[in-house]
């Protein structure tokens, strides 16, 4: 439950943005539906929304390799955005390695090799873009108390 205003700082992360629930087509997926928000008044692209959903999807185990998701068309017209918006956030996603894309087939969940290393620099820069995102979420209103929850189901969810 919400407390302190909590409810408040979610409905202000939830105004104006559209959802999409994937049916993913794979035989051992018949309980999970990973869903895909972006926020059309969002300063972040409508592409990046889509990659860093289904990146956290893929991470997270949700999807799994072998599942095929939605052609560009379905989720374009779901989600009430340009296919080359969506074409654009599946080629990103699998020169990270993450899909397999064929020319008239439905993207397809790879297994990925997980990179050996982060350099200094990316390390830098990932903690750059944590504090920036925090940053953001407390102008947006977010109370802190809700900020430092979540951080703290993230980090558990990667130490289990």
């Amino acid at each position: 439950m919400a407390k302190n205003g909590d409810s408040q700082s979610l409905a202000i992360l939830t105004r104006n943005a559209f959802h999409c629930i994937l049916y993913l087509h794979s035989a051992q997926m018949a309980k999970r539906t990973p869903t895909i928000r972006i926020d059309l008044d969002s300063p972040v692209p409508n592409y990046r929304q889509i990659v860093d959903s289904l990146r956290t999807h893929l991470v997270d185990g949700e999807l799994v390799p072998g599942d095929l998701l939605p052609s560009v068309r379905r989720l374009a017209l779901e989600l009430g955005i340009t296919f080359n918006t969506v074409a654009q956030a599946y080629r990103q996603l699998a020169e990270e390695g993450w899909l397999d894309l064929k020319h008239g087939r439905r993207a397809t969940v790879v297994d990925r090799r997980l990179p050996s290393g982060a350099s200094h620099k990316k390390i830098t820069g990932f903690q750059r873009r944590i504090r920036q995102m925090v940053a953001q979420m407390r102008a947006e209103g977010l109370a802190p108390r809700a900020i430092a929850t979540e951080l703290r189901l993230v980090a558990e969810r990667l130490e289990a």
